[in-house]
C-alpha cells in the first residue's frame, strides 16, 4: 500500500516508494503523469478509470474503485481510494492511497472456480444418483399391501451419499424390502451404492432368508476389485414380506431398525444381532420375525431421518417416533404418499449433511 498524489493543472504527480513496488516501476522513472495513466490500465479497466476519475472531480468525499495495471511481472489488482483536493477556484489536485489487492482476488478467483466446478460435479453426481435409483413414483397398490417410498438428496450436492432402498415382488409373491446407506459421499459412494443394490436384487432370486443375503452381500463388499472404494462400508436393512401371512421376516447389518406403526402408536422393532457390512468376515447377523396387521404402517428408513448435527441421535429418533405416529397412523390404506412428506416436515425436513431413503410399507385388510 502507498499514497498517490496527482497536480490537475500540469499532470505530474508523487507517489510513495510502495506505489512504485506495486506498478514495477523504478523511482529513478518518476511516478506516471495523471494523463499517462490509462496506459498502464487493462483494456476493459479503462471506462472504470474513467468513471471513477470523473466521480473524484465532482465529488467532495472520497472515492473507491478496483482497476488491473498492466506491469512486467504481470497485471495486478489495486484498489484506489481518491479524493479531490479543492482551491478557491475548484479542485487543484487528486490525492489518496493505491492497495496491491492481487492475492486477495486472486484466491476469491480460485474459490469461485472451485464453487463452480464442485457446482457441476454435483449436478453429474445427482444425474448419475438418479440414474441409478430414479426419483420414486407415487404409491404402488398390490393386492394386500401399499408401498410408498421417498429419495431426500443432502441440500448440498458435494453430500450426495450412497443411500438406496429396493422393494421388489418376488416369483412366490413375497415382497423384498430393503434400505441401505453407503459409507462417504460423492463417485465412489454412488458406485458402491449401486454394486450393493444390484447385488442384493440378484441374490434374491436363490430364495434364501434376509440374514444369508446379507452375509453374501459382506463377501461381495469385502472382495478385492483394486477400485477406488475398496475397503468402504455400508449399513443395511432387508426383509421378507408374506402378504398372505403377513409375517416380516427380517436382518440387519448395523443399520437402524424399522419403525411399526401400529393404532397410532410408533416403535422401533427389536433389532437382531448384526455388524456393518465391509467391517469383518465371517459371523451372521440373526434374523427376527414380526407378524403384521391390517392397518400396520412399516417404515424402513435411512439415518439421515434420525442424525442432525449437534442433535443427539436418540432425540433425533425420538422426534422420528413422535412424527411417525402423527403422520402414518391409519394410513396404511390411505394416502401414504402424503404421510410421507407430512413426516418428512414434522421430523424436521431434508438433511443438509446427508441424504435419506424412506420406506413405508401399508398393510390392507382388517
Amino acid at each position: 500500500m502507498g499514497w498517490v498524489e496527482w497536480d490537475l493543472r500540469s499532470g505530474r504527480g508523487r507517489w510513495s516508494d510502495h506505489v512504485y513496488v506495486i506498478f514495477d516501476r523504478s523511482p529513478a522513472e518518476g511516478p506516471v503523469d495523471l494523463h499517462e495513466l490509462a496506459g498502464h490500465v487493462e483494456a476493459h479497466d479503462l471506462p472504470g478509470l474513467d468513471r471513477l476519475l470523473w466521480s473524484v472531480l465532482t465529488s467532495h468525499l472520497p472515492v473507491h474503485g478496483e482497476l488491473r495495471i498492466r506491469r512486467g511481472a504481470g497485471p495486478r489488482d489495486v484498489q484506489l481510494i481518491l479524493e479531490a483536493v479543492f482551491g478557491p477556484g475548484g479542485a487543484t489536485a487528486v490525492r489518496g492511497v493505491v492497495q496491491d489487492i492481487t492475492e486477495r482476488r486472486s484466491a476469491e478467483r480460485v474459490v469461485s472456480e472451485v464453487r463452480a466446478k464442485a457446482a457441476e460435479e454435483g449436478h453429474v453426481l445427482l444425474a448419475l444418483r438418479n440414474a441409478i435409483l430414479p426419483a420414486p413414483g407415487p404409491s404402488v397398490d398390490l393386492a394386500d399391501v401399499r408401498i410408498a417410498v421417498r429419495y431426500v438428496p443432502a441440500e448440498t450436492t458435494a453430500k450426495l451419499g450412497g443411500d438406496w432402498y429396493e422393494a421388489t415382488t418376488l416369483h412366490d409373491g413375497r415382497l423384498l424390502l430393503a434400505v441401505g446407506d453407503v459409507s462417504g459421499h460423492g463417485l465412489s459412494a454412488i458406485a458402491q451404492m449401486a454394486q450393493l443394490r444390484h447385488g442384493l436384487v440378484g441374490l434374491t432370486m436363490t430364495g434364501q432368508p434376509a440374514d444369508q443375503l446379507l452375509v453374501w452381500l459382506n463377501d461381495l463388499l469385502l472382495a478385492p476389485s483394486g477400485a477406488p472404494f475398496d475397503e468402504a462400508t455400508a449399513t443395511v436393512v432387508a426383509g421378507h414380506l408374506d402378504p398372505e401371512s403377513r409375517v416380516f421376516e427380517w436382518a440387519q447389518a448395523g443399520h437402524p431398525a424399522p419403525i411399526l406403526v401400529r393404532d397410532g402408536v410408533a416403535r422401533q422393532l427389536d433389532a437382531p444381532p448384526g455388524v456393518m457390512l465391509g467391517a469383518a468376515r465371517g459371523g451372521r447377523p440373526g434374523l427376527s420375525r414380526e407378524e403384521l396387521r391390517g392397518g400396520d404402517v412399516l417404515l424402513l428408513f435411512t439415518d439421515g431421518l434420525v442424525e442432525r448435527r449437534g442433535r443427539d441421535i436418540g432425540a433425533g429418533l425420538a422426534s422420528a417416533l413422535a412424527a411417525a405416529g402423527a403422520t402414518l397412523s391409519g394410513e396404511a390404506g390411505g394416502d401414504l404418499d402424503g404421510a410421507l412428506d407430512r413426516l418428512l416436515a414434522a421430523a424436521g425436513g431434508s438433511n443438509p449433511e446427508d441424504d435419506m431413503c424412506l420406506l413405508a410399507v401399508g398393510v390392507l385388510g382388517e
